[in-house]
């Protein structure tokens, strides 16, 4: 049997006394010789080693793993009492009538960070670390037929670290192109005040892309408002992810986008026209693909680490009402 990354964190928490996060998960079993059990050929093997614990712990209820604390988020074994006693294992529930309220000065475009983030740690697509581009609308020429043309963010997606060069050229010079793209539109948040309107943006400004997205940090706790988002998204197509700013391998895809077997090649090329910053993100994922490598200091750049990030710079401030 093959030997996994869950495997990896299990025999790193068995000799463990303390939680420790993916990164530390990730430290000691290299120094342990764990990693050379494991066939993986990523350049960044931590990524999916936290990728994975999230996910296990997230949808298996029968998983040996437990996440303890928040920022960062430390992974234990369930049953196994450990030293740190300030840090108590979180436990799940599912309470009715609870709501988070959540109080910020942030501005919109400080939760591209975190997008970024969620998009490229393989949380978002597993397996698929996705790079990203913000778009500044202020660049494009103003007039009422610009109007919902621009996404807040794109991103792409290459198997250039997966897959050998051999394979990357016959893709490319074939006719199913391994090639990705990715079309965001960011909220703050969702309410029945805004939600139509933010959809419909989302919408107007996803139509080129292989798969497109409503992101937000927070959504009303409706139950009319999330049956309509469910139907909007089945409707439409456009996936909707909730970042959860209290723990970000929390947050999760609400509703997955349809994809897209085609680009829309008259709308890229007019955004191309339209904005500076789309025409460069078009030649820079152009130029990544021809030469199989990823230039990535030419994206938005992934912070390492984002719980601080959250802390010192969407300073925000999430209570528990019943």
């Amino acid at each position: 049997m093959a030997y996994t990354f869950l495997n990896f964190a299990l025999d790193v928490l068995n000799k463990s006394e303390v939680p420790l996060d993916h990164y530390q998960i990730w430290e000691v079993g290299v120094e342990k010789g764990l990693d050379k059990q494991l066939n993986s050929k990523g350049k960044t093997p931590w990524r999916t080693l936290g990728a994975q614990l999230y996910v296990e712990v997230r949808d298996n209820p029968s998983s040996q793993f437990i996440k303890v604390g928040k920022r960062p988020t430390k992974f234990f074994l369930k049953g196994k009492e450990y030293k740190t006693e300030q840090e108590k294992p979180e436990i799940p529930e599912k309470s009715k009538g609870k709501k988070v309220e959540t109080s910020s000065t942030y501005h919109e475009r400080e939760l591209h960070a975190v997008l970024t983030y969620y998009a490229n740690s393989q949380l978002f697509k597993q397996g698929k670390s996705i790079y990203t581009k913000t778009i500044y609308h202020e660049k494009s020429p103003k007039n009422g037929y610009n109007q919902w043309v621009y996404p807040d963010i794109v991103g792409f997606y290459i198997p250039i670290e997966e897959w050998s060069n051999d394979v990357i050229e016959l893709n490319r010079i074939s006719d199913n192109n391994s090639l990705q793209l990715y079309s965001f539109e960011m909220k703050k948040e969702l309410s029945r005040n805004n939600y139509r309107e933010s959809f419909f943006q989302a919408v107007s400004n996803s139509s080129w892309a292989h798969e497109g997205y409503l992101v937000t940090a927070e959504i009303d706790e409706d139950d009319e408002l999330i049956a309509e988002l469910k139907r909007l998204a089945s409707s439409f197509g456009i996936g909707i992810i909730k970042l959860d700013l209290s723990d970000i391998g929390a947050s999760e895809v609400f509703y997955p986008a349809k994809f897209r077997d085609s680009l829309d090649w008259e709308t890229i090329n007019k955004l191309c026209e339209l904005n500076p910053d789309f025409k460069k993100f078009i030649h820079d994922v152009k130029t990544d693909f021809e030469g199989k490598r990823i230039y990535k200091e030419i994206y938005d750049p992934v912070i390492k680490d984002i719980d601080s990030y959250i802390r010192d710079v969407l300073k925000t401030n999430q209570t528990d009402c019943k």
